[in-house]
């Protein structure tokens, strides 16, 4: 019996060193680099065996810079899900989330289309000049997307910002009738919101 494959591609977008470089590297290769470099364009792919599926992750790494329009228009258009980062210790790059999310829904012409706002640099708590709870009633509820914040140096939430873009990708459902099921059974009322901590919290869709 082949075994089914399965493709997905997620995105990294956001301002130039906010952390894009550095999640990535944290979750493919656990390790951290304090040196920023600048990203023109990398993509990376990862395959998964799961539960006799083999999924291949195709993870893209972006520029910050704001010099390649028509090659962010492009890894916009081939991707599934989003990671949308920016750096807690600098309200510009939040910013520059909302006009990229903006960008997003333009292109995809899909207001379900997968994204998960990344707030890095928890580690910089003193620096800290963007508040939690604004970006998550901002992200949640008026933007109906996932919020999480992470540090690639501490190697905090990284794994989970992960998890809920290949969750939101869709491919746990596909996977796991068990898991659809279950996510099928919680109340189809829009006000129902399952219940969440401050800094982590998972939309059903």
């Amino acid at each position: 019996m082949s075994l089914e494959k399965t493709q997905v591609r997620v995105v990294f977008l956001g301002a130039a060193g906010v952390g894009k470089t550095a999640l990535i590297q944290r979750f493919l290769q656990d390790k951290f680099e304090p040196k920023h470099r600048r990203t023109v364009e990398e993509l990376h792919s990862k395959e998964y065996d799961i539960g006799g599926v083999k999924i291949t992750v195709e993870i893209l790494d972006t520029s910050g810079s704001y010099s390649f329009p028509a090659m962010r228009k492009l890894s916009i258009q081939n991707s599934d899900a989003f990671a949308l980062v920016y750096a807690v210790d600098d309200p510009e790059s939040l910013e520059a989330v909302k006009s990229l999310r903006d960008e997003i829904l333009e292109i995809k012409e899909d207001k379900y289309t997968p994204i998960v706002v990344v707030g890095n640099k928890v580690d910089r708590e003193e620096e800290r000049q963007v508040s939690n709870e604004d970006v998550l009633s901002t992200v949640e509820l008026d933007w109906n997307n996932s919020y999480l914040e992470a540090s690639a140096k501490e190697n905090e939430n990284v794994v989970e910002v992960f998890k809920e873009l290949l969750q939101q990708a869709n491919l746990p459902s596909r996977l796991s009738p068990a898991l659809r099921r279950r996510r099928e059974t919680f109340p189809k009322d829009a006000n129902f919101r399952p219940p969440m901590n401050k800094t982590n919290s998972c939309i059903l869709s």
